[in-house]
C-alpha cells in the first residue's frame, strides 16, 4: 500500500479514515450525472468535525468545494483537483420548535418541506420540488412559484474567515436575486433557522402537490439537468430569449435545449460535461447576436474539462 501523503494524513486525522475516499466519480454525485474524479471526497460526521475541516483547508490554502445534492453544478469530466465536502451524507439534522425550523446545511428542502406540511407549517411548498440542499439554497436564495428563501429564514449560522462560527440575521444577508451575502462573501452555510406560520395540514399538502405536478408537466424532469441554466436576464426570460432565437432542441452530443422547457440544458445519454457547456456557450453567443442580451448562467462551472 503506497504511503500516504501529509495531506491525506491531517485528512484521515480530523475526519475519520472511514470519512475520506479518493478519486470519487462526480458522475455519481451531481444531478447532471456528469464529471470526472475528485482527488479528495469527505463526508464530515457532524458541524464540528466540519468546522474543522473547513478551518484546515482555508489555512493550508487546499482548493474545496463544498458540495449538498450537487443540483446546480457542473464538473469538468477530468475531473476536480481539490477536496469535496460532502454535506449531504450527514449533516441534515431537522429540528422543529413551534412555528421555527432549524435544520443543517445538507437537509433537502423536499425533507424540510415535508416535515413542515406534517407539523400544519406553510410557507415552504414553493421549496418542496426544488432538488436541493438547505445550504445551497440559503447560498444561492433560490426561489419557484413566487417564493424565495428571502422570505422564510430567520436566520443563517455560517463560518467565518477566522473559523468562528457566526449568526447572520435576515436583514444582514443581504438577499437578492440568486444571490446572498454568504455568497458574496464565500462564507459556508452550516446551519439555516427558518420561520413558518400555522396553516392547515391537508391545505398544504394539496398545494405541495399542486406546484410539483405543475413543476412535471412544465420541467424536463425525466432527464438529468441542473434546473435552470441560465439566470433571469433583466426584463427577459431565459427560455423564451432561446426559444426565439430557435435553439429549442438544439444538441451537441448528448446535451440538448430541453423542447420541453427551453431554459433547462438536459443530459439526453451519455453526455459529457464538455457537450453541456459547449451547449451552454453556443446558447449564449447565439442569444448575444440576436438581441444583444448576455446569458449568465446559474450553474457553477468546476473543475477541468
Amino acid at each position: 500500500m503506497p504511503e500516504l501523503s501529509f495531506f491525506e494524513t491531517r485528512l484521515n486525522d480530523i475526519c475519520g479514515e472511514e470519512n475520506v475516499s479518493r478519486n470519487v466519480l462526480m458522475s455519481e454525485h451531481t444531478t447532471f450525472r456528469t464529471g470526472g474524479p475528485a482527488d479528495y471526497f469527505v463526508t464530515p460526521d457532524d458541524r464540528e468535525m466540519f468546522r474543522k475541516l473547513l478551518w484546515y483547508l482555508r489555512e493550508s490554502g487546499r482548493e474545496h468545494l463544498i458540495l449538498g445534492k450537487g443540483s446546480n453544478i457542473l464538473v469538468g469530466d477530468k475531473g476536480y483537483r481539490g477536496c469535496v465536502i460532502d454535506t449531504s451524507a450527514k449533516l441534515k439534522n431537522i429540528v422543529i420548535e413551534g412555528e421555527y425550523i432549524t435544520a443543517d446545511a445538507g437537509a433537502t428542502l423536499a425533507m424540510i418541506a415535508s416535515k413542515a406540511a406534517e407539523e400544519g407549517l406553510k410557507g415552504m411548498e414553493f421549496a418542496s420540488g426544488i432538488p436541493g440542499s438547505l445550504g445551497g439554497a440559503v447560498y444561492m436564495n433560490a426561489g419557484a412559484y413566487g417564493g424565495e428563501m428571502a422570505q422564510i429564514v430567520e436566520s443563517v449560522e455560517a463560518l467565518s474567515p477566522s473559523g468562528e462560527i457566526i449568526t447572520i440575521a435576515n436583514a444582514e444577508m443581504d438577499f437578492a436575486y440568486r444571490s446572498s451575502v454568504v455568497q458574496k462573501e464565500g462564507f459556508p452555510v452550516l446551519s439555516a433557522r427558518l420561520k413558518l406560520s400555522e396553516g392547515d395540514r391537508d391545505e398544504i399538502k394539496a398545494r405541495m402537490k399542486e406546484l410539483n405536478e405543475m413543476r412535471r408537466s412544465k420541467q424536463p424532469l425525466e432527464y438529468p439537468s441542473a434546473g435552470s441554466t441560465f439566470k433571469r436576464p433583466e426584463g427577459y426570460y431565459a427560455g423564451k430569449l432561446i426559444m426565439d432565437t430557435g435553439l429549442s432542441g438544439m444538441t451537441i452530443g448528448g446535451a440538448r435545449v430541453s423542447p420541453k422547457h427551453n431554459g433547462f440544458i438536459v443530459n439526453i445519454g451519455k453526455a459529457t460535461s464538455a457537450d453541456i457547456l459547449d451547449l451552454i456557450y453556443e446558447v449564449q453567443e447565439r442569444v448575444k447576436a440576436k438581441f444583444g442580451v448576455s446569458l449568465e448562467p446559474e450553474v457553477r462551472i468546476i473543475g477541468e474539462f
